[in-house]
């Protein structure tokens, strides 16, 4: 027997490899198929279950075009109903997979279809349970997500969780190994560890959520600081549930390599958003007009996902030479199919066209121009980063939320702009300026560079200043 989580660090999502005896089962994998087939073949065993914890809302699983390339079914937990073929399992169902069985735990909380399972090894050791979104290392899966499917609250969703975690998860062994779906960074939680493997033994020494006194307590803690989910999840769910394109299909369609003229003329008749994932610094320095930057380097999948509203929204590419599948191969995790091409030659090609730079600054400048509580400074990470530390005087908008603050920026007044590093603030300019304000500068290096410089700083604050 061989367990191995395959971790996809942009996406912090756990898929798991497991096989046995020449048999395999994949569990919750991402969208592009391709490394499994290579991986099945290479270890000449065939594949003989795909199994699903949820439908993700988080990413594109790869379950369908899985199932179609080797045959395996699809097999989610009870209440799923999936609109394709797929094997809804009972609770407590067994299904073997060489000499080993995999048990069927039916754990709703999460969502009503989340399902846990339980790994029995060959000689009949409860030896790993994949936990899919219920139990996370450090925290478990946020309820607030299906709550319109449920027809159901979030409190109501989190009592379902607890009594799944206490009925069917802590009953069994400490030395049991978690493999979870998502670890620290994934928006299914709040208060995930770094690490992507631990015992439940320990789990339940550690994990807020599972030494609540009771489920009133669980409920209020569980649910206390839940920040509203990305856009993009509910439009996961439906493909997830319903079915998608191709992943070929879709990756042939944004390989197509448009020379200058066609890529201005087909972001003139589509309406396409123009995504460059440049570097920040190179984007800075030159880009097209109107065009957004996320860079490929960071967190590029999550916060596409976050920005872009829309999972159907047409998309041209700007990418660094030799990037322009990954790019492509990224966005379909999270559901952005409708990639129409990318530049020929990247940027470099548009050499002679007309560009638009921002207008960025080194930390050093931006302690010596600014004059506190006279500069307006807007500080664009997470509330609970801008809290530990901050400029004093800053405000906090964090950048998840700029679809909403940023009505309210007044052209006319000039502001700073920084994140922590300069990923996250090179997405807000280039977000600003698409959309007509260029009152602003942005801080190269962000806070962790700003902090190095003599300017004041405030931390542990309780409250955060509005934007006005």
């Amino acid at each position: 027997m061989n367990i191995e989580q395959i971790y996809t660090g942009c996406l912090a999502q756990g898929a798991y490899y497991i096989t046995s005896k020449g048999e395999a089962a994949i569990i919750d994998p991402l969208r592009e198929t391709k490394p499994y087939l290579e991986r099945l073949e290479k270890d000449n065993v065939k594949l003989k279950y795909i199994f699903e914890t949820h439908f993700h809302a988080d990413f594109v699983s790869g379950h369908l075009d899985l199932s179609k390339q080797t045959g395996a079914p699809i097999i989610y937990g009870p209440t799923a109903k999936p609109e394709f073929e797929a094997i809804e399992a009972k609770d407590d169902q067994i299904f073997e997979l060489g000499d080993i069985k995999i048990k069927v735990l039916h754990t709703p909380g999460h969502t009503m279809e989340s399902t846990s399972y339980l790994l029995i090894d060959e000689n009949g050791k409860e030896t790993a349970l994949f936990s899919g979104d219920t139990l996370f290392l450090g925290d478990v899966g946020r309820p607030d997500l299906a709550q319109k499917a449920a027809s159901m609250t979030q409190d109501e969703l989190a009592g379902m969780l607890y009594d799944s975690l206490n009925n069917k998860i802590l009953p069994l062994p400490n030395d049991l190994i978690v493999y979870p779906a998502h670890g620290a960074g994934s928006a299914c939680g709040k208060n995930m560890m770094t690490e992507t493997v631990d015992t439940l033994g320990n789990q339940k020494k550690v994990n807020y959520a599972l030494n609540q006194p009771n489920k009133e307590a669980f409920v209020k803690a569980v649910t206390d600081g839940l920040t509203p989910p990305p856009a993009y999840f509910g439009m996961n769910v439906a493909m997830n549930k319903k079915g998608y394109e191709n992943f070929d299909i879709v990756l042939d369609q944004g390989m197509s390599a448009l020379s200058v003229e066609d890529f201005e003329a087909v972001a003139e008749n589509s309406g396409a958003l123009i995504l460059d994932t440049r570097d920040a610094s190179d984007f800075s320095k030159g880009f097209i007009p109107q065009s957004i930057n996320i860079g490929i380097d960071g967190d590029f999948a999550p916060w596409v996902g976050s920005m872009i509203v829309d999972v159907n929204q047409p998309i041209l590419l700007v990418t660094d030479k030799g990037r322009e599948e990954e790019s492509i191969t990224r966005l379909s995790r999270v559901g952005f199919d409708n990639v129409l091409g990318h530049l020929k030659g990247g940027f470099e090609a548009w050499e002679d066209k007309e560009k638009d730079t921002v207008n960025r600054i080194t930390p050093e400048q931006f302690a010596k121009e600014v004059k506190i509580g006279e500069s307006k400074i807007v500080d664009i990470r997470k509330e609970s980063e801008y809290e530990a530390e901050h400029v004093d005087e800053a405000y906090n908008k964090p950048l998840a939320y700029i679809n909403n603050w940023i009505k309210d920026v007044n052209p006319e007044e000039h502001f700073y702009v920084h994140c922590a590093g300069g990923y996250r603030s090179m997405i807000a300019a280039s977000i600003l300026q698409a959309r007509g304000y260029r009152n602003f500068t942005e801080v190269e290096g962000g806070f962790d560079a700003i902090a190095k410089t003599n300017i004041p700083k405030t931390d542990f604050v309780c409250q955060t200043k509005v934007y006005q």
